[in-house]
Formats: structure tokens, sequence, C-alpha cells
């Protein structure tokens, strides 16, 4: 069984910063390939925010590279996910998606969260 739990959502106000975490655990013998940040506004589509490999290749999109940033720990099954500089447009759920290769069965599976609220005021 793998889970992933993201946190750090919350309250701020624009132009303000926030940092959001997305942890990948498992009670099975897995690795964690990429681990993406989506987000999505009610009644709009999701959209990806950012991705990061195992590799420690990572690309925020560029829409929002100039103010956000993405890093992960191998070691932790973690990815954080900096933003700087909001703005309310950022306002969202905030949620992440994991590729993990489930070594029992031999294949890769996709696990999401239930995603983090943030919540940008003017």
């Amino acid at each position: 069984q793998v889970t992933v739990m993201e946190s750090g959502g919350g309250l701020v106000q624009a132009g303000g910063s926030l940092s959001l975490s997305c942890l990948v655990v498992g009670s099975t013998n897995f690795r964690v390939e990429a681990i993406d940040w989506h987000r999505q506004v009610p009644g709009k589509q999701r959209e990806l925010v950012a991705t990061t490999l195992r590799s420690f290749q990572s690309r925020v999109v560029d829409t929002l590279k100039d103010r956000f940033a993405v890093s992960r720990d191998n070691d932790r099954n973690m990815v954080t996910l900096r933003m700087n500089d909001v703005r309310v447009g950022d306002t969202a759920v905030y949620s992440c998606r994991a590729e993990v290769w489930l070594y029992a069965m031999s294949r890769y599976n996709d696990y999401w969260g239930r995603g983090t609220q943030v919540t940008v005021s003017s």
C-alpha cells in the first residue's frame, strides 16, 4: 500500500511565500520515480505545476517558473514546492501524483494525494 500526502497549504497574502510538501509513504517494497505537483480550481481543468524525476531532473511549467521552485529528497521520497510572490490567481487545491514502481507486482502504478488548499488573499 502506497500513500501520497500533501501538506503546507493555507491562507497567504498576495506577494507572500508558501512551501508545500508532498510525501510518499508505503508498507510495500517500492521505488518512486516521477512526482508531479498539480493544481485545480473548481470548475476548471487540473493543470500541471511542476515535475520531478528520481534523477533529480525537475521542471516548473513556464508560466510559473519565475515564481515557483521545486526540489526533491529521494531518501525521504519527498518533494517540496516553494511558491514565491503568490497571486490571487494561484488560489487552488494543490495535489501530488507519484509514479511508483511496485517490486512485488513488477509494474508501475500512479498514486494521488487528496490535495491541500492554497488561498491567496489580496
